[in-house]
């Protein structure tokens, strides 16, 4: 077998690839059905859902990355009691490798649905079997040989977009620049791409899009599937941040029918923070899209569906459910109870030309996409909170200098200590207190220089500055319930604690919580967004009991 190009795999090998014992395999019987395979059979393909887990009983498998626009790559063989799958089978969505039968195979395949069943019912080999497939996303994540090629300008706006989108949902991708990259001039003259017509996205399916929409790219890559207008589920929870994933994770494991909805990524800015020391359970921290994308398998684990990118747009009366909500797409979902975590939406300075620059040169988060973009540059910061200085810890690893632009007086007053701390022994950040961005120059969507003003002696300073990165908080993401009854504070956070029996949670509107930052009163923490998420769970099974009684009684009368 010729050598993997996924890195992980030296490093991780034998939990990458585990081989069962015959023990296991009978333990796993009941999950599936026996399939058999030809030599030269598909097991699976690249962008077409595939039948599940495919556990080998007997003859060999290859498996390949590369699709249908980028050269095949071996990654690995499965033999006897080795698995084919990784985490797109846990959640039936299309598989991202070719698996090839390169011998007749005897095969124990098990669905989707069974799978989730595996991981509950058999807690060792669940294990065993999830650690797997995880690592073989993270794998797929490192090579960057699959899933589908956006192909135009690196650093503008579109394409950064649409990495992002990617990126922040743990889609494995690739991405060709226009100008420079021979495969991509080359697929750019096959399909005569004019540069108006840019970027482009070549999906694992074969189809291309052009410049297109969060929407239409998760559609055509699988992420994005139809909901079933007719399942009434126990429990829909609005936004998939760590509030609501906790949410999510609590709720299925406790035999709700859950389904999670969320417009953009799952994670919210928690996922976008480039580094979390301080929760617990992680003494050598973590980045927040790996604490989140955790969260986000466990959910579907326990059988939580998630729809991203899928937006609330109101929330309505239903007919034969208590609850209707519209999606952005036309669709609608119904449901018995609703838990609000939409959380909040970044905060915008008031800079008359700032919308010129957002998407190229201005930034609300720093992940690897935007340090590559910055790499060796000075670089302006504005913010004081734990994720300014998460994000100033992380870019200054790569850029020359950091200018970070605080309105107070000091960073104490807002930022945990030992972010304080550890910003104060970096050599190449200056910290400006009492200051403020005055004005942004640039030609185009490219920003040239930042100016800012000290905010007690007026005196202005200018620097040629190509990024600047904003964590000046949030405000509330409810605009989507107006009309519905639920009372909002001043600042347009939900109100809670004041109807069903008092509990701390609930809203001003029978069977809707609220929990996260969207919550009037909420500690915007990491850790506190969980603790409501799985406090929120108890009150979603009183309610529901108590919905259930009052319906039985009526239809007794």
């Amino acid at each position: 077998m010729s050598a993997s190009p996924l890195p992980i795999i030296e490093a991780r090998r034998e939990q990458m690839f585990p081989v069962l014992t015959a023990r296991d395999i009978a333990h796993l019987n009941r999950f599936g059905e026996i399939r058999h395979y030809e030599t030269g059979a598909s097991v699976m393909k690249t962008g077409e859902v595939a039948p599940g887990l495919v556990v080998i009983l007997s003859g060999r498998v290859q498996v390949s990355q590369g699709g249908n626009y980028s050269a095949r790559q071996d990654v690995t063989q499965h033999g006897p009691g080795s698995f084919a799958g990784e985490l797109a089978q846990l959640s039936d969505r299309p598989s991202l490798v070719d698996s090839v039968a390169i011998e007749p195979v005897e095969a124990l395949v098990m669905p989707p649905r069974r799978l989730r069943d595996v991981m509950v019912q058999e807690a060792e080999l669940g294990e065993r079997l999830m650690r797997a497939l995880i690592l073989r996303r993270v794998g797929l994540l490192q090579a960057g040989q699959t899933g589908p090629i956006i192909v135009g300008v690196l650093g503008s706006a579109d394409v950064l977009r649409l990495e992002n989108f990617l990126t922040r949902n743990g889609h494995p991708h690739k991405t060709l620049d226009a100008r420079t990259d021979s495969c991509a001039i080359t697929l750019l003259d096959r399909f005569h791409i004019a540069p108006e017509q840019m970027p482009i996205v070549l999906c694992p399916g074969g189809q291309i899009l052009h410049n297109p929409g969060a929407g239409e790219l998760a559609r055509c890559i699988g992420l994005a599937r139809k909901i079933d207008p007719n399942i009434v589920y126990d429990t829909v929870i609005v936004g998939a941040g760590p509030a609501g994933l906790a949410a999510a994770v609590y709720a299925a494991s406790e035999g709700l029918s859950t389904l999670v909805l969320d417009c953009r990524s799952f994670g919210g800015q928690a996922g976008a923070s480039s580094r979390i020391e301080n929760y617990l359970g992680f003494p050598t921290g973590i980045t927040g899209l790996a604490l989140m994308a955790r969260a986000y398998n466990q959910a579907q684990k326990f059988g939580a569906e998630i729809a991203i990118p899928d937006e609330a747009a109101k929330l309505e009366d239903g007919d034969t459910a208590r609850f209707r909500i519209p999606l952005g797409d036309g669709e609608h979902v119904r449901a018995c109870s609703l838990v609000v975590a939409s959380g909040a939406r970044y905060r915008r300075p008031d800079i008359a030309n700032l919308a010129e620059f957002e998407g190229t040169s201005v930034h609300y988060w720093a992940s690897a996409i935007e340090s590559r973009l910055c790499a060796g540059q000075d670089i302006a910061l504005v913010g004081a909170g734990n994720s300014a200085g998460q994000a100033v810890v992380y870019l200054a690893r790569h850029v020359k200098k950091v200018w970070m632009i605080v309105r107070g007086a000091s960073l104490e007053a807002t930022m945990s200590q030992y972010l304080v701390d550890r910003i104060r022994n970096l050599p190449n950040v200056e910290v400006l207190v009492r200051t403020e961005i005055c004005g942004l120059d640039g030609e185009g969507d490219a920003l040239s220089r930042v100016r800012w003003k000290n905010r007690d002696t007026g005196a202005e300073a200018a620097h040629a500055i190509r990024h600047l990165f904003l964590f000046i908080g949030a405000d509330p993401n409810t605009d989507w319930l107006a009309g519905s009854g639920i009372d909002l504070d001043q600042k347009g956070f939900i109100v809670t604690g004041h109807r069903d029996g008092g509990h701390a949670l609930a809203t001003s509107r029978d069977g809707v919580f609220a929990i996260g930052d969207v919550r009037a009163g909420s500690i915007k923490r990491v850790a506190a967004a969980v603790g409501e998420g799985a406090q929120v769970v108890a009150a979603l099974h009183a309610f529901l009991a108590d919905a259930r009684a009052s319906h039985l009684e009526r239809g007794n009368v």
